[in-house]
């Protein structure tokens, strides 16, 4: 095995120790609640994170399926690519999910935003993810709450979101990877949550 593959697979196995269950914890429960009280879920990203995004909705929709419970509410914006390109032209990118949830957000419900950065850094296009911290104070303003998975150092979702689990790593590629590990932990836990709580499909 090249070294490269070597300390690839050691460095994500050494990462796994250092994820912050507690805060894992906490976005299940915040879930949960938005579950228990008919909410939606709203969930973006940008690049790897917004196939992130469409995958966890997928899941969360499909996954949290339990007999004689009701089903669990969720979208991601960034699956309807006329629309996005629509929003993009017309307004500019940075209003692209922001403009989705006027439309659909309401008190109660979950804004999770995606990212390897969270929203600090820059490139040509100027300020990274700026469309994604946009749409997570829309939900803070409007009587939700606003999670968030990062990397690196979390970024500026470390202090907007409510809860925010950080991969504590400079790499794009394991971030995005435990993006993905951390998408099917968070929706196996809530599954089980859903199927031992008392509430029933009404």
């Amino acid at each position: 095995m090249s070294d490269y593959i070597s300390n690839y697979v050691q460095e994500a196995a050494e990462l796994l120790q250092r994820i912050d269950v507690t805060r894992v914890e906490k976005f299940v429960d915040l879930l949960f609640e938005c579950w228990k009280n008919d909410g939606t879920v709203y969930l973006f990203g940008n690049g790897g994170s917004a196939s992130t995004s469409q995958h966890w909705a997928c899941d969360l929709f499909k996954c949290t399926w339990v007999e004689g419970k009701k089903r669990f509410r969720c979208m991601s914006l960034n699956d309807n690519m006329p629309l996005m390109s629509a929003l993009t032209n017309d307004n500019g990118w940075g209003d692209v999910y922001v403009e989705q949830l006027k439309t659909w957000f309401r008190p109660g419900d979950v804004a999770i935003g995606i990212s390897v950065h969270g929203g600090t850094g820059e490139d040509k296009a100027g300020l990274w993810s700026q469309n994604l911290l946009k749409a997570l104070q829309y939900a803070k303003d409007n009587g939700g709450k606003a999670l968030g998975l990062t990397g690196f150092d979390g970024g500026a979702m470390e202090t907007l979101c409510d809860v925010n689990i950080v991969v504590p790593v400079e790499s794009t590629p394991h971030t995005e990877g435990f993006h993905l590990v951390l998408e099917h932990l968070i929706t196996n836990a809530l599954t089980e949550r859903i199927r031992s709580s008392d509430l029933v499909e009404v």
